[in-house]
């Protein structure tokens, strides 16, 4: 099986002065459940290249197993460093989508025309799609085959406002996870803050935060089984 990750490029938050981008965590997590399920992982970003990686998810109290594991993994590491451009791949090529987190998609990814066009015809071919945290804000101008937003009546889950507030950028991201899936007419529900929640729609996953990057990763290679 070929699934594609799709990470972000943008690596500045708002106009704060500070960096973001992608959170390792939700990056090596589903990557290694993925690679461990023995799927081919191809990723992509929208510049190419090296993504941004947000220095929050790199401090000491953010590792994880799946995190410590990346840091010792130089084929691990060589891949992301040269990550492929997103437009220039086909949602034919690829049997299922993973979208990582961080507060970087916010701002690339969710306005982005090759990845609205690839989660369109990825859903339209009846493959999953799956996003984890803030990833979910990928979807917020994804249509469905009827027009409607793909989200509509689906049941959805991403970074809560509640959590946004926690790490105090609710005044700094262009819009809100939680109240977008909510306007788009998503069935929005969420767990603990900062706990792993999972929600499987269809051929939809959605995770709340990155506890459940890898989780989420197991309900994508559950569709794919």
């Amino acid at each position: 099986m070929n699934v594609l990750m799709v990470v972000t490029s943008h690596d500045q938050l708002g106009d704060t002065g500070k960096k973001t981008g992608f959170w390792l965590e939700e990056f090596a997590a589903p990557y290694y459940a993925l690679k461990d399920a023995g799927a081919d992982v191809t990723v992509v970003s929208p510049l190419g290249g090296q993504p941004p990686l947000d220095p929050k998810s790199d401090e000491p109290d953010a590792q994880t197993d799946a995190t410590r594991r990346f840091k010792s993994d130089a084929a691990a590491q060589a891949v992301l460093a040269k990550t492929g451009k997103l437009a220039e791949v086909k949602a034919a090529d690829f049997d299922a989508v993973f979208y990582p987190g961080g507060h970087g998609p916010l701002w690339d990814l969710a306005e982005d025309k090759a990845s609205i066009a690839l989660i369109e015809a990825m859903a339209a071919a009846g493959k999953p799609v799956a996003a984890v945290c803030h990833a979910p804000g990928v979807l917020r101008h994804v249509k469905a085959a009827d027009g409607g937003p793909l989200v509509k009546g689906k049941r959805v889950t991403g970074f809560t406002n509640t959590e946004e507030k926690a790490v105090g950028l609710t005044a700094v991201v262009p819009f809100l996870v939680e109240d977008m899936l909510k306007e788009n007419g998503g069935q929005y529900s969420k767990g603990a803050d900062w706990q792993s929640y999972v929600l499987t729609d269809g051929k939809l996953v959605t995770g709340q935060n990155p506890a459940s990057s890898e989780e989420g990763a197991k309900a994508l290679l559950k569709l794919l089984a």
